[in-house]
Formats: C-alpha cells, structure tokens, sequence
C-alpha cells in the first residue's frame, strides 16, 4: 500500500523511513538511525503561529512521558525559520521532544507533505475560529505567518517500527485531521497499527 500526494512524492508504508541527521533549534544533533530498537512518531506541523498545529503539540506533548514509557519517542518538524519558533516561549518548552526547523520544506518534500489551497481554505472556513478560541484558552501562540511559511502546508503523521519501517501514514485532509490518539497508544503498546 502507498499514499500518494499532490507533489507527485510517493511513500510506502512497510518501507524503511527517510533517514536523517539534523540539529534541531535546541543546538542538539538528532539522528534518526539512533532511535533503532524504539518506536517512533514523526510529525510534520505548519508554522509556528498555527493553531490547528499548536493544539495537536500541546496534546502530543502531554502525552510525551507515558508515551515514552512504553518505548515510543517523537520528533517533530515545523516549516518555521529557526529564529521564529525560538522566539517563542511555548515552542522553546517542547523540548525534550527534538523540534526541527525545515523552512526550505527539505524534509517535507523528503516525506511527501503535501500542499492544498484549497484544503487549508476549507478547514479555515468551518473551524478556523474555533480552533483559534480553544488555542487561547491554552495561552498557545495563534499569529499570522512570518517569512516563507506558506497557508497551504497541510500536516502530516508517521509511525515507525524498532526497525524503521513506516508502519502507519497520515496524510491531513483538513487541518483538525490528525492520527487518533488511541492509534498512536496501541502502536507504543504492541507495534501493531490499527487502520
């Protein structure tokens, strides 16, 4: 089984993921080879203003120890230059989790985030306000987009085996769209991806 998105970029699932080496915003070198033998969840976010993306890193992130506790570990990216999510202090907080600034969307190209006008318009329509008042009621940053961030990245979500292979794909069909929390605890628990 493949997905296949609108940059013409295929993924597979039951493939080995990109590997990469990359320094993260917190000066720290993040290999993907080095997570060999833990289980992994990749997630590629919007810009550091978004609050459809700040919401779901606020989730993730209160899950992060129980999740770490059963062997699973996260990364995330964010299309943000490194200076914007640094200037915030809730993207500074997200360490322990690796937080990697990709504002040339290397790493999205690499892994097949797709860009849709006319998905993002969509989600902005029916729930961007919604979405913005429970982002404030978290005190998360919501602000317009900064230099080369870009309204159309649509996210996206990715397990990984001990081995590396990509086990589970989610591509957003709209900006709410994540993978259930409850999919990513059973993978943590047994490996096992529930479709």
């Amino acid at each position: 089984m493949s997905t296949t998105v609108s940059n013409n970029t295929t993924l597979a699932l039951n493939v080995s993921a990109p590997t990469f080496e990359l320094v993260d915003i917190y000066g720290r070198t993040t290999n993907l080879e080095s997570y060999r033998g833990k289980r992994v969840f990749i997630g590629f976010f919007r810009h550091a203003g978004c609050p459809f993306c700040n919401l779901r890193v606020h989730a993730l992130q209160k899950e992060y120890e129980d999740l770490k506790a059963k062997n699973l570990e996260m990364i995330f990216f964010f299309e943000s230059k490194e200076r914007i999510l640094l200037s915030s202090t809730f993207h500074q907080e997200i360490s322990p989790i690796p937080l990697i600034s990709d504002p040339e969307k290397i790493w999205y190209q690499t892994y097949g985030i797709e860009s849709s006008a006319a998905k993002s318009a969509k989600s902005h329509l029916t729930s961007f306000i919604q979405t913005a008042i429970k982002a404030k009621l978290k005190g998360l940053p919501m602000h317009p987009m900064a230099d080369g961030e870009s309204i159309n990245t649509m996210p996206a979500e990715f397990l990984l085996d001990e081995e590396l292979i990509i086990r589970k794909i989610h591509y957003t069909k709209g900006l709410n769209d994540r993978m259930s929390m409850a999919h990513i605890y059973d993978f943590a628990e047994a490996g096992e991806v529930v479709n």
